[in-house]
Formats: structure tokens, C-alpha cells, sequence
């Protein structure tokens, strides 16, 4: 019997994110904005992006991720977990609590499951969770192919914060402005997939534009937030450029 020849892999779409590099008489940093979590649809690893790891001696992340989530458990009761004890629910605001329960509710997830957590992790959680729902996974995510790309090539492989920093970030935020970013994360849950959507589009097209609009529009309400996450991270990292 002659068995059939197997079907090729139908090519993916190509993705053209942004990039940009800055560089001196003697060192050239490319500079690649990721979106954590993919679907694995389209073809980004290509092209500009391709060539620009290939010409790299090394792969600078945001933070490494363990590979194995067990290593991170210790770090999670350090920041995550209220030492005071006192449940996530009983701290919530009741219209704010009602929209939680439901949401939980309708995603399977058992109330004591966050419970004993700090409501930024909770609103992580939510948010990560409704990202793989789309068929977003963190494995089609530029980082995890980066970091295997670099392994496999053997290039050293840093950080420019680290995970420990990130969580410790959203633990300092006060409880109050905790509690906020929970309540907007709900209002925003059964909206995601118009807002995911659009930033994929805007993020494989290398609209910078469309990106940050989204991007604003969802953080308008939340000076705070915008100036944790981007502003005094952005001066961060630019001083690491520097």
C-alpha cells in the first residue's frame, strides 16, 4: 500500500507588529512591543522581527516566567495573599461584590478560590482567564517562542524587572485603587472580545495609533493605574536603554 504524502501545513497570515531600534557607534537594541497571550493564528516570528533576533546577542524580557508554576507559588503567597486574612468579598463594595459572585459564577471558578487573594490578583486572574477563553494562550505568546528561539541558539537571556518586581508593583497599589481596577476589570468582562480583538488587529498591523487609543481608552478612568503601569516603567526602562 502507498500511503497518501502528508498534507503541508497551510501558511499562517503574516503579522507585521512594531519595532523599533536604538543604537549607538557600538551597541543596536531592537525595541519589540508583545502581546502576552496569542492564539497562535498568525505568523509574527518573521521578517523584520526574525532578522533582528537573528543580528541579537542576547533577549532582554519585561520578566522571565518559570516554566514550571509551582516555582512561582512562593512568590504568589508573598504578594497575593492578604496576610491580614480578611477575605476578598467582605472587602468589596456591594455592587461591586454582586458583579464579582456573578462573574465567578459564570466562570466556574468556586468562590474560596480567590478569596484569600488581594483583589489585583483576583482582577489578573479574571482578566487571563477570559483571554484563553478567546483561545489566547501564553505558549503562542511572544515571549514563551522568544525565550525557546534564544535557548535554542544559546543566547543569554536577562530581564529589566523581573516578576518579583511586578508583583510587588501591584501589592504596594492601596486597597482602595485595588479594589477600582476590580470593578472596571468586571464592567469590561463582557466587553473583552471587542476589546482584545481590536488591539490583536492593532498590534499584528503595527498600528501604534489604534493601539495606544485602546489602550487609553480602557485606563481613562484610572490615572493611577496608567502611571504605574506605563509611565514610571517607561522612565525605567528607557534608563536601562540609556
Amino acid at each position: 500500500a502507498v500511503s497518501a504524502p502528508a498534507l503541508a501545513e497551510a501558511p499562517r497570515p503574516d503579522a507585521d507588529p512594531p519595532m523599533w531600534v536604538v543604537k549607538d557607534e557600538d551597541t543596536t537594541i531592537y525595541l519589540f512591543g508583545t502581546f502576552h497571550l496569542l492564539d497562535g493564528k498568525s505568523d509574527w516570528f518573521n521578517d523584520e522581527v526574525k532578522t533582528a533576533f537573528d543580528a541579537s546577542d542576547e533577549v532582554v524580557f519585561e520578566a522571565i516566567i518559570p516554566e514550571n508554576p509551582a516555582e512561582m507559588q512562593p512568590l504568589i503567597v508573598k504578594y497575593a495573599v492578604d496576610p491580614s486574612g480578611k477575605t476578598l468579598s467582605s472587602k468589596l463594595p456591594a455592587e461591586v461584590k454582586a458583579k464579582y459572585e456573578e462573574t465567578l459564577k459564570a466562570s466556574g471558578i468556586p468562590a474560596q478560590a480567590l478569596d484569600p487573594m488581594e483583589p489585583w490578583f483576583a482582577s489578573m486572574t479574571l482578566t487571563s482567564l477570559a483571554a484563553m477563553k478567546l483561545g489566547l494562550k501564553p505558549e503562542h505568546g511572544p515571549e514563551t517562542v522568544l525565550r525557546k528561539a534564544a535557548e535554542a541558539k544559546k543566547h543569554p537571556v536577562g530581564e529589566l524587572e523581573g516578576l518579583e518586581y511586578q508583583l510587588a508593583m501591584f501589592d504596594g497599589m492601596p486597597e482602595e485603587q485595588q479594589i477600582k481596577y476590580l470593578g472596571e476589570t468586571l464592567e469590561g468582562m463582557e466587553k473583552i472580545d471587542e476589546t482584545f480583538r481590536p488591539m490583536l488587529t492593532a498590534w499584528g498591523s503595527g498600528d501604534t495609533a489604534g493601539l495606544v487609543k485602546i489602550m487609553n481608552d480602557g485606563l481613562e478612568e484610572s490615572p493611577e493605574l496608567y502611571d504605574l503601569i506605563f509611565t514610571q516603567r517607561n522612565a525605567n526602562w528607557a534608563e536601562w536603554i540609556d
